[in-house]
């Protein structure tokens, strides 16, 4: 677990070196979360860093085990007056280490995933070192926690074109280390750029 922080650090900074000076219009682009702009995932990036077990348990129980609303209220704490608020408020958690009750590789994921959420519409590009990607990639096919990635990928061989990534039995899909990453979490943008016999059945897998 303490060798994966300096990975979620690393991801964190590149994030907020990558949306430095964005304008108002830019902070309102939509993400590839549906219904949230980009401004709006970094907000619940920087709740994620900032919410402990027991904060978690009790914003659970403020909001009787609706779960969806009690991330949409996480996300509001952090939203600040405008995007400039927003980002420093991300900027100031970019070393933490408090997580609510998930492994730090799903934080490491989310961070991740949220982060190219982000980036893609606004057209910025990062190249994710390949072995944190593929400690993700290895984490959702195995577990349907926070995003089931496991689902999408059973019955299904995954192979990366750049990494060492290759697992699962079934038709093949190929493409690179981050498409296969963001498709186990369920992006249909990235989906749309794998290859294989077993394209198809993971892009349906996502669409659904």
């Amino acid at each position: 677990m303490s060798a994966l922080w300096p990975l979620v650090h690393t991801e964190r900074a590149a994030l907020a070196h990558d949306l430095t000076g964005l304008t108002g219009e830019q902070w309102a682009t939509p993400s590839l979360c549906a219904g949230l702009s980009v401004r709006e995932v970094l907000a619940h990036l920087t709740s994620a860093a900032t919410l402990n077990g027991v904060r978690w348990f009790a914003g659970v129980l403020r909001c009787r085990f609706d779960f969806d609303r009690q991330v949409a209220m996480r996300l509001a704490e952090q939203l600040g007056a405008d995007g400039a608020e927003t980002f420093a408020r991300f900027r100031g958690v970019v070393g933490s280490t408090t997580r609510p009750p998930l492994p730090v590789v799903a934080i490491l994921g989310e961070t991740i995933v949220h982060g190219e959420d982000i980036r893609r519409p606004l057209d910025l590009r990062r190249d994710h070192p390949i072995a944190t990607l593929t400690h993700v990639a290895e984490y959702y096919r195995r577990s349907d926690m926070v995003v089931p990635g496991r689902t999408r990928g059973r019955g299904l061989r995954l192979a990366a074109t750049d990494g060492p990534l290759a697992a699962g039995e079934g038709p093949l899909v190929t493409g690179t280390t981050l498409a296969l990453t963001m498709a186990l979490a369920g992006r249909d943008a990235f989906a749309a750029e794998l290859e294989g016999d077993g394209a198809e059945i993971l892009r349906t897998r996502c669409a659904a």
